[in-house]
């Protein structure tokens, strides 16, 4: 299957920051727009098996195909870009600074949001018929998800704050080794088998990733706002208590856990250790040690 040693996609991770950074505006917002609205659909589906199943585990199985979708395609996700940007800068790549690489997360993750925000407003003219129906039980498995990782989180005050972060860290410490699956190999199944492993993981341990979250949130508060339910959230607590924390929490968890390692080991190795020869086994020398 075309299997890149780690020296090589590490190489190939610095090359592929750098071109992110040169890459122009118009493309990287088309880039992300896609890869926002294609992921979310992935999720859309996952949340529809699970609750036509009963069972997590099989929506957890089939989310990773809209990952292997959107990057297969060369769509961007902010998520990957927290980790291949960075490391262009600490290679000393020409031309990649920190205002530029900054400037590139605030254009993606907009264009994700996009993206995200347009498969929101689509399946919830799907749940309701355009509008004309109440939204069935897939809409009330989103507006559970929307209520239980905003206000429960927001329920434990400080450690609920601490504990979305973390699930944060911990997605995209396994996305980014899913965005890092694509470059292992040269062939199609390669690449999916590369990514689908660590994306099954995070989906199905409910670690939070900003952009399907993109979706998940902004679907619960049109439907409230369709049915005319009273909310069970607001805007306020999603930013407070879920996107802004888990957006933290995948910058760190993808910088530290997956690209500072691979960088720093794979990319700069440390020199081969040198050892004299030993002694032959049972050779006396006369001295005793």
């Amino acid at each position: 299957m075309g299997y890149l040693t780690p020296s090589e996609f590490g190489k190939k991770m610095c090359d592929s920051g750098e071109a992110k950074i040169r890459m122009n505006p118009r493309d990287s917002f088309i880039r992300g727009y896609m890869a926002g609205a294609i992921l979310t659909l992935g999720a859309a589906m996952a949340v529809t098996i699970m609750v036509e199943t009963g069972s997590q585990l099989l929506g957890a199985l089939f989310f990773p195909i809209g990952f292997c979708m959107l990057y297969l395609m060369g769509f961007d996700l902010i998520t990957g870009l927290f980790v291949l940007t960075p490391l262009a800068w600490l290679d000393g790549r020409p031309n990649v600074t920190i205002a530029r690489i900054l400037k590139n997360w605030a254009l993606v993750f907009f264009a994700n949001f996009c993206g995200a925000f347009t498969t929101a407003v689509l399946m919830c003219i799907v749940f309701t018929f355009g509008f004309t129906q109440e939204p069935g039980a897939v809409a009330d498995k989103l507006a559970h998800i929307g209520e239980s990782r905003t206000v429960g989180y927001k329920s434990a005050g400080p450690g609920g704050w601490l504990t979305i972060f973390t699930r944060g860290a911990l997605c995209n410490w396994m996305v980014s080794v899913g965005v890092i699956g694509a470059m292992m190999s040269s062939s199609v199944s390669g690449k999916c088998m590369a990514m689908w492993m660590p994306i099954f993981l995070f989906f199905y341990m409910g670690f939070e990733h900003s952009v399907v979250n993109m979706f998940l949130f902004p679907t619960a508060l049109i439907l409230q706002e369709l049915t005319g339910t009273v909310r069970a959230f607001t805007l306020a607590d999603y930013l407070l208590w879920n996107e802004i924390p888990t957006v933290l929490g995948n910058m760190l968890g993808g910088i530290t856990l997956t690209g500072l390692t691979i960088y720093s080991t794979h990319v700069r190795t440390s020199p081969e250790l040198i050892f004299s020869d030993p002694k032959p086994i049972g050779e006396y020398d006369g001295h005793d040690d």
